[in-house]
């Protein structure tokens, strides 16, 4: 496969414009050619090293013992009587290829799922992310009171071979499979667990209340005040598809379902939210009815965590102990500290 330009196209580029691929980004050769992001990979993909060149492009290294095969048959061929059979290596050489490349580019495909959910965690990946979010290549959320909010690929597990890719969408913090049956073959472990939450902690900015078709999706900090955040998130993309009127209520002829019929609605309550989204700030009401005094600044290290209790010097110990002999003990604390029946 060759672009329009003529020059032979990368494996990565070639993987990630398959289609059902669309919610790959591509991973750069600089981080799958550094070690650290690939340590543990090597236990979990098998044929590591020739799934590793597959990916990276590189041509696999002949054996020794194929090449003096090779030598040794031309040395035995002279002038115009040159066999026209394969030689011994090339026999060896093809026949492994045609047996291990399907296992090769499986374990490739592995590889660079597992190595893309690193990759889109790191700085360089989450912003490619942030751009195929901001063109839409996700999807929106197929719930009504969502009102197409942007999606986000994300994993059940990471674990590779436990689930498919899942949508995750920030207004109803919900999870759906997607809608075209192509992704649903595509390994949620690939994703990860951490790339939703991380990529909104990243992205505060944008505004999950605008339609997945409006061009704007961001938010200023100019026109909005720290006030207005809460643990990071802008007040208004905490869940904006739930709360008040963003919850379906069944109705016959006009009339709520009563919540105890046999047909009445379940579990609405999971998708309630509070009117006033400040008492969600568990700290700062924590801080108003308790206050911050100085004793518990003192009584706090320099990690901000309570000092652990220390047992006794040993002296203090041994006091202890001839107390609780003096009170009743079968045993006896000697002087030096050994123990002794009474």
């Amino acid at each position: 496969m060759s672009t329009s330009s003529g020059s032979p196209e990368s494996w990565i580029a070639s993987f990630c414009s398959l289609l059902g691929h669309e919610y790959f980004a591509e991973v750069s050769e600089d981080f799958i050619e550094d070690d650290f992001n690939l340590t543990g990979l090597q236990t979990q993909v098998p044929m590591y090293k020739e799934a590793l060149e597959m990916i990276l492009d590189v041509e696999p290294e002949e054996d020794d013992e194929d090449e003096e095969d090779e030598e040794e048959e031309e040395e035995d061929v002279s002038g115009d009587a040159r066999d026209t059979r394969p030689h011994a290596g090339e026999r060896r050489h093809h026949s492994r290829i045609a047996s291990d490349l399907s296992v090769i580019e499986s374990s490739a495909e592995m590889l660079y799922g597992l190595i893309h959910q690193r990759f889109i965690c790191s700085r360089a990946g989450i912003q490619q992310m942030s751009e195929k979010y901001e063109s839409n290549h996700f999807g929106v959320c197929p719930r009504t009171n969502c009102n197409q909010t942007r999606t986000l690929p994300v994993g059940l597990s990471d674990i590779p071979g436990e689930d498919t890719v899942k949508l995750f969408c920030p207004s109803c913090l919900d999870v759906y499979v997607p809608p075209n049956s192509r992704f649903q073959t595509v390994d949620g472990a690939f994703f990860g667990r951490t790339f939703g939450a991380l990529f909104l902690l990243t992205f505060p900015e944008y505004d999950l209340t605008r339609s997945g078709n409006d061009t704007v999706t961001s938010l200023t900090r100019s026109q909005n005040s720290d006030s207005d955040m809460l643990n990071g998130v802008f007040k208004k993309n905490i869940a904006p598809g739930l709360g008040p009127n963003k919850i379906y209520e069944p109705k016959i002829y006009g009339f709520k379902v009563s919540e105890i019929a046999r047909s009445g609605p379940r579990m609405q309550w999971l998708r309630n939210k509070p009117q006033d989204i400040n008492v969600l700030d568990e700290a700062r009401q924590f801080a108003e009815e308790h206050g911050e005094t100085d004793d518990d600044d003192e009584s706090m290290n320099l990690n901000g965590r309570a000092p652990a209790r220390r047992r006794p010097a040993g002296n203090a110990r041994l006091r202890q102990q001839q107390r609780q002999n003096q009170n009743g003990s079968p045993m006896a604390i000697e002087a030096n500290g050994a123990e002794s029946e009474l």
